[in-house]
């Protein structure tokens, strides 16, 4: 039997670049996903320390000792939730799906702290929409063009997500407003700034169609199935 015809060169470069880009965009979203993984350890040892308290009095209040434990158990579910959401972005699966308003709220509640602190206000004005897309391509693409927007558009300003579906598939409209808000706190990135040929490189390895808009990105994300009709 002959042998399989090897990867062309384009193809060849076209995966090392979109790696390259994934690994660039996984740092840059390092800091967010420590943020992410421990707001709810924090806590915990905060309510350790009242019930450890409680239970040195002579008699101790055992109902206000039990709200305790029941608080502790609650912020370590929701801890093991995230360790398990970060493993997901990490090594996300490539069938797994996800509904365009929902995507865009992962994306935002990962990012938003961050930028906010760097001086940016992101607002989601995504609406309810029907129909799905691949979880994985919507998460790298759209936190790749929100760290690409913010390295090359200085703050104070908006970044107002919005999106518009059609039959093929969903827009995401992403616009950067400049506004008369605080520029932040300065700070050093962990890493290099994504450039337009990653944001090209990881659309071309998940399918998407990445342009750019007179105030911003637009991102064509292909539905993972029909739409369903209205």
């Amino acid at each position: 039997m002959l042998a399989s015809e090897p990867p062309t060169a384009d193809a060849a470069v076209v995966s090392a670049e979109a790696e390259a880009a994934r690994y660039a965009l996984l740092r840059r979203l390092a800091p967010s996903m420590r943020h992410h993984l421990v707001v709810n350890l924090q806590p915990i040892g905060m309510i350790y320390e009242v019930m450890e308290r409680r239970l040195r009095v002579p008699v101790p209040d055992l109902a206000n000792i039990q709200e305790s434990a029941g608080k502790i158990n609650g912020f370590a579910r929701a801890a093991l939730n995230s360790c398990l959401d970060v493993v997901g972005w990490l090594a996300p699966d490539a069938t797994a799906r996800t509904s365009v308003p929902e995507g865009a709220r992962e994306c935002a509640s990962l990012l938003a702290t961050s930028l906010s602190f760097r001086g940016y206000s992101l607002r989601n004005q995504v609406p309810e929409l029907a129909g799905e897309v691949r979880r994985s391509a919507f998460r790298t693409l759209l936190t790749a063009a929100l760290v690409y927007a913010t390295d090359h558009e200085p703050p104070p300003a908006d970044l107002v997500l919005g999106a518009e579906a059609g039959e093929a598939g969903v827009t995401i409209v992403l616009s950067v407003k400049a506004n008369q808000g605080e520029r932040g706190f300065p700070s050093e990135r962990n890493y290099r700034v994504l450039t337009w040929g990653d944001l090209q490189a990881l659309a071309a390895s998940e399918r998407v169609e990445v342009q750019r808009a007179d105030a911003g990105l637009r991102l064509l994300f292909p539905w993972a199935a029909a739409a369903p009709k209205a």
